[in-house]
């Protein structure tokens, strides 16, 4: 798809379809916020129904998102983020967490859904923040969108995020195929954060759960542990490696009788 400027207004109405449930949407309903729609109430209550944990999932990815940025930032260095699947804003968002550590830390942010961006909109305070309506499933169109371009220099190391995106990509779309032009994209220094759901965890509802975001505007695509490991090509793995995502790093000790998660996360390197 061709992805109008952010500040394209005329493109993002027409390109608004509150008629089919948005994943973005309903991560907002499961996260106990406003910016949905009926459509995706029902849609995310049937998932709850299959899967009760998700609400605690979300917000499991959530934190990890939070640990992940601040140690890419602290730890690693960078000072630039490409957030892609960026979904509705939540606080502190990516560019909130980035730069109580570092406040120089330009952020691009990328999503397929109009209602995004629109809400988005606010979060741009000025130069080092943009907002850009793009497909993960044209990485070139997103890497070359001039209000990417604008806050992402190539040429100095950046931070991928692919934060509970991924697995909406089925293997029609390409993944590998995606995932590599992405990786190609950044430079040495630069970190992949990715985090994707699967049903290695819950397999007995893995159909019914997949089943549920059939009719939404895309698919949910769960993915076995070495799946998802493909994804980070040759970047070398922080530790403690790609696990579930109350497992990296976490601030607290897991809670005692706590459902398990079925969301991976890890954070790779690009070493050369």
């Amino acid at each position: 798809m061709t992805s109008p400027s952010s500040g394209d207004s005329r493109a993002l109405a027409y390109e608004m379809d509150t008629s089919k449930p948005h994943p973005a949407r309903m991560y907002d309903y499961f996260l106990g916020g406003k910016d949905n729609y009926e459509v995706d109430q029902e849609a995310a209550e049937q998932f709850m129904k299959v899967a009760p944990e998700v609400r605690a999932g979300v917000l499991a990815n959530r934190r990890f998102m939070h640990r992940a940025v601040r140690h890419v930032v602290a730890e690693g260095g960078v000072r630039q983020i490409l957030d892609i699947g960026t979904g509705l804003p939540t606080e502190p968002n990516v560019h909130q967490i980035a730069r109580s550590i570092a406040p120089e830390t330009r952020i691009a942010y990328v999503d397929n859904d109009p209602i995004v961006s629109t809400h988005s909109m606010a979060l741009l305070d000025g130069t080092g923040t943009s907002v850009i309506l793009g497909d993960l499933r044209d990485p070139r169109a997103v890497l070359d969108h001039p209000d990417v371009r604008r806050v992402i220099d190539f040429g100095e190391p950046v931070a991928l995020l692919l934060v509970a995106v991924v697995h909406f990509l089925a293997d029609a779309d390409d993944p590998e195929g995606v995932m590599a032009t992405l990786r190609d994209a950044l430079p040495t220094g630069s970190y992949l954060v990715l985090s994707h759901a699967t049903g290695d965890v819950h397999e007995d509802r893995r159909a019914d759960a997949a089943a549920v975001y059939r009719r939404a505007t895309a698919s949910l695509n769960l993915r076995p542990h070495a799946g998802v490991l493909d994804f980070f090509g040759d970047f070398t793995l922080v530790e403690p490696g790609l696990v579930k995502v109350t497992d990296w790093r976490p601030d607290e000790a897991p809670q005692s009788g706590a459902a398990p998660i079925g969301i991976y996360g890890g954070v790779g390197r690009k070493d050369r």
